[in-house]
């Protein structure tokens, strides 16, 4: 009987031995293969932020979506910005986008990435480090802190790029990158005041103000006489995502409307709703600045953007008058 308990003894009192031994390997094992499988799984899910900005050959800059006390002068001026083997590119001109660089712009600086961070430096603002945040699949926010700003950038690739919304989007600046428009013909409509004006121009320093000149044509841009001045306003148009219209209102009280509309980067046609007149604009002199305030002109008509900045743009909506 003592035997048979010592030996019952003894096995009782090894048994919680044994399972300490069992548990404390077993629990090494769960935490090496925790660690194995977490780390697979880090490393699977993470995708580099290298690889992020440079998933898609543009990002747009969706400025009025833009918030913070602050301001980065070179992404204030770009409409969309590329990030490209190490290079940093930005069309700061409507005109030629799309065709300037490829499509992604022009050279303006450097850029690295590092731990969620972007690090940028432009030939002309210097350094610049921004915090990323996935949004989605196609969109990224950039946060500087020492600025205090944040911008929303919307991914694209070159071939699926939507110009005609970023001309229509952006119709203001787009205006204003030639110094004048000269009207180069007009079709239909009954005789009114609006036929002897054969040049427009639209100010970038103040957003609001146009010139008009009944010049003859031919004119050199420096050369026009500009007879009248006023204010100008767009509208978008309800249920027309590629129609603008226009109001010019003259000092001396009187106004015309216009439905405007983009054939190109260089001509716009203008629908006088009053007479059912369409003059066509052909944009003359542009003169496009590369990295801020340095300018090179080249051999075609050329673009001017200054030291000009994006503001935040909201238009009133107005319904279409006239269904022709």
């Amino acid at each position: 009987m003592v035997f048979i308990f010592g030996t019952h003894f003894e096995i009782i009192k090894n048994i919680p031995i044994k399972l300490k031994l069992m548990n404390s390997i077993k629990l090494l094992l769960t935490i090496i293969l925790s660690g194995i499988l977490f780390s697979s799984c880090t490393i699977e899910n993470e995708v580099p932020f290298v690889e992020i900005v440079s998933e898609y050959d543009l990002w747009y800059v969706d400025y009025n979506r833009t918030s913070g006390s602050g301001d980065i002068p070179y992404i204030s001026k770009a409409f969309t910005l590329s990030f490209l083997d190490g290079i940093l590119y930005a069309n700061n001109n409507i005109v030629d986008i799309g065709r300037t660089g490829n499509g992604l712009g022009i050279d303006v600086g450097t850029y690295n990435t590092f731990n969620g961070i972007l690090e940028t430096y432009h030939d002309l603002d210097g350094a610049n480090d921004f915090e990323i945040t996935v949004i989605s699949s196609n969109e990224i926010k950039i946060y500087n802190f020492r600025q205090n700003v944040s911008y929303y950038l919307i991914g694209y690739q070159v071939n699926q790029f939507n110009y005609d919304k970023l001309f229509y989007e952006n119709i203001e600046y787009f205006l204003q990158e030639y110094v004048a428009w000269e009207k180069v013909s007009t079709t239909g409509g009954i005789p009114n005041a609006f036929d002897d004006e054969n040049y427009l121009a639209f100010s970038p320093e103040n957003t609001t103000t146009f010139y008009s000149s009944q010049d003859r044509f031919g004119r050199q841009t420096a050369a026009i006489d500009w007879d009248y001045v006023g204010r100008y306003d767009l509208y978008d148009v309800l249920d027309y995502e590629d129609l603008k219209i226009l109001t010019l209102t003259y000092e001396g009280g009187d106004l015309e409307e216009f439905e405007l509309s983009i054939i190109s980067d260089g001509k716009i046609a203008l629908y006088n709703v009053d007479s059912e007149t369409t003059y066509e604009f052909s944009g003359k002199g542009f003169v496009q600045y590369l990295k801020g305030g340095k300018s090179k002109k080249e051999a075609k008509d050329i673009v001017r953007n200054a030291n000009r900045k994006r503001t935040k743009v909201i238009r009133k909506i107005k319904t279409r008058r006239n269904l022709k």
